[in-house]
């Protein structure tokens, strides 16, 4: 009998999978939901400071191996999601939520974290310090000396559980510069990772972009980003203290995917592009596929294989 229980600090999960901030997730109804599959849990849509209606559309599209888009952070607001988790967490003290957030600058995190700090929410917060589609607006967690600032900030007050989205990282020494950072910190988990950001997509028939926003610039995710989110998984499972949790997100379509990211290391997975495309049902069919994978190895439990990658030395 497979058993797919996970854990994140103190929390516990029966079911690794869960869906990526900014997919169905926008408002109560879709939040509702994802509360009534299979997934072990569900994280909101990253509220900002104030509600936003995001970039210009088409902002979307679907690719051979994925997708692009560049929704510049459409949500309702830190104030509506916020009240969302705490109603949640009042009917169901048993199963806990996540609640995602997001600032245009490093500023807005201390707002959103005092919100949070003085709110009734007990669960984990996942801090997104990585929407790469925001015009004019960077990718704050290349920066370490501004992540270090906002994190110095932050848990000079912030006392409830966090985590922080990460973009995707692709040099050695990028991974040692952010561990270095992070390990610095109570955090509870790190999101690894983000939309490949500033791909390109076009359109044969008219010779245009495929999205609008940026000139046609955008995230990357689906199949296309597996190997980088493995890599990212990997390379962080090694550097970060192991009390840290890593939830592993990119590239997955089939039950095989989900068992790589844990077999790199992490303790969740989260789905993007997939349940856009497939919808609320892909965790029953992840979630059988998974079983079955686990169950061909031998394995009855997510330790007999998290952070167990074998490599040809």
């Amino acid at each position: 009998m497979v058993n797919l229980h996970t854990t994140i600090g103190s929390f516990g999960f029966d079911n690794v999978l869960m869906n990526a901030s900014g997919v169905r997730c926008m408002t109560a109804a879709d939040l509702d939901k994802l509360a009534d599959t299979v997934a072990g849990t569900l994280i909101t849509k990253s509220g900002t400071p104030e509600a936003r209606t995001g970039n210009p559309s088409p902002r979307a599209a679907g690719l051979p191996f994925g997708s692009i888009n560049s929704m510049g952070l459409p949500n309702l607001g830190i104030d509506y999601y916020i009240d969302y988790v705490e109603k949640f967490q009042e009917k169901h003290p048993d199963k806990p939520i996540f609640l995602s957030v997001a600032g245009l600058g490093p500023d807005d995190y201390h707002v959103i974290a005092k919100k949070i700090q003085a709110s009734n929410f007990t669960g984990p917060t996942e801090f997104n310090l990585s929407c790469p589609n925001v015009p004019g607006k960077p990718q704050i967690a290349y920066d370490i000396p501004t992540t270090r600032r906002i994190l110095d900030d932050m848990f000079s007050f912030f006392t409830k559980p966090a985590g922080i989205k990460l973009p995707p990282y692709f040099d050695l020494t990028q991974f040692d510069d952010m561990a270095g950072v992070l390990n610095d910190y109570p955090l509870t988990f790190i999101n690894s990772m983000n939309s490949i950001g500033n791909g390109m997509a076009i359109d044969p028939e008219t010779d245009t972009t495929l999205i609008k926003p940026k000139g046609g610039f955008g995230g990357i995710g689906g199949t296309y980003a597996k190997p980088i989110a493995l890599a990212n998984v990997r390379a962080f499972r090694l550097r970060l203290r192991p009390e840290i949790a890593i939830i592993g997100t990119g590239g997955v379509t089939s039950g095989r995917d989900v068992y790589d990211l844990i077999l790199c290391g992490a303790s969740m997975v989260q789905l993007g592009t997939v349940l856009g495309i497939e919808g609320l049902g892909v965790f029953q069919r992840l979630t059988e596929e998974l079983s079955a994978e686990m169950a061909k190895k031998g394995y009855t439990s997510i330790s007999d294989f998290q952070g167990k990658l074998k490599t040809l030395d």
